[in-house]
């Protein structure tokens, strides 16, 4: 887990590091919640997920991390095969 917040924290700072302009969630597939659910465009949009991280825990104790510096969302969201954490840089054709 730890290296999953590591590399989101890293994501986000290359981009300003401004999280109330990121969204976070859980997901048991990562780039259809991404893609489709979001409408992230995968080529020129911001955007990052984890490996899975074993447990729907783990990815919500992700999401909970980002949450508490400010990113949108909200938890509670997935099921327990959740096991990936996503973030994207919400953009006016996003949906959050």
């Amino acid at each position: 887990m730890q290296e999953t917040i590591k590399a989101f924290q890293e994501y986000i700072s290359k981009d300003g590091g401004v999280f109330t302009q990121w969204y976070v969630g859980v997901a048991a597939d990562p780039k259809k919640r991404l893609f489709n659910d979001h409408s992230v465009n995968e080529k020129t949009d911001l955007w990052i997920h984890s490996k899975h991280l074993g447990t729907d825990v783990a990815a919500r104790y992700v999401e909970d991390v980002f949450l508490s510096k400010g990113c949108k969302g909200a938890p509670g969201g997935g099921d327990r095969n959740s096991c990936f954490a996503y973030a994207y840089k919400i953009n006016g054709h996003t949906r959050e």
